[in-house]
């Protein structure tokens, strides 16, 4: 499943004068957050040494390194899960977010510069809003796990009875 990709912005309508990169500034930061936080996939694994070392911005990272797409096997299961949630579905929050902390008085999302220091501020609201998808994920399966055993305790009982 592709999730992003740049030529969908810098494709469309688009903000004259910015370079095509500025349409991967936002999957950038998002992307690099899910591989520095180890949800990236184990069985294909990316270098990450010119992240570590901030040598790449999150968006050259993008373009240069993904070949300017998010697609789900770069992640890892639940760094798919949380992409979906996050990221992807219709009610996804991660494009508010970008916007409220790094975009607020730009003229567009594109205008965020790709920055370790812009990442750097949306960073903890990722950490958050991933801690707050992992609880609430967690209390929906032991949630389920409960119902599940309630129901093999119950259909026991009635097959003795």
């Amino acid at each position: 499943m592709k999730y992003d990709d740049a030529s969908w912005h810098y494709g469309g309508d688009f903000p004259s004068g910015l370079p095509e990169s500025a349409g991967a500034t936002h999957m950038g930061m998002f992307i690099v957050w899910l591989f520095l936080a180890g949800l990236s996939n184990k069985e294909d694994p990316i270098d990450l040494d010119s992240l570590i070392s901030r040598k790449q911005t999150p968006g050259e990272f993008v373009m240069s390194e993904l070949d300017e797409k998010f697609v789900d096997l770069f992640l890892s299961e639940e760094g798919n899960a949380f992409a979906q949630v996050y990221y992807a579905s219709d009610r996804a929050k991660y494009i508010f977010d970008y916007e409220m902390t790094i975009a607020k008085n730009l003229p567009t999302v594109y205008h965020v510069k790709d920055t370790w220091q812009n990442y750097d501020l949306l960073k903890p609201v990722i950490d958050k809003r991933y801690e707050d998808w992992r609880n609430n994920n967690s209390k929906s399966n032991r949630s389920d796990s409960g119902e599940n055993l309630i129901q093999r305790i119950l259909s026991r009982f009635s097959k003795k009875g």
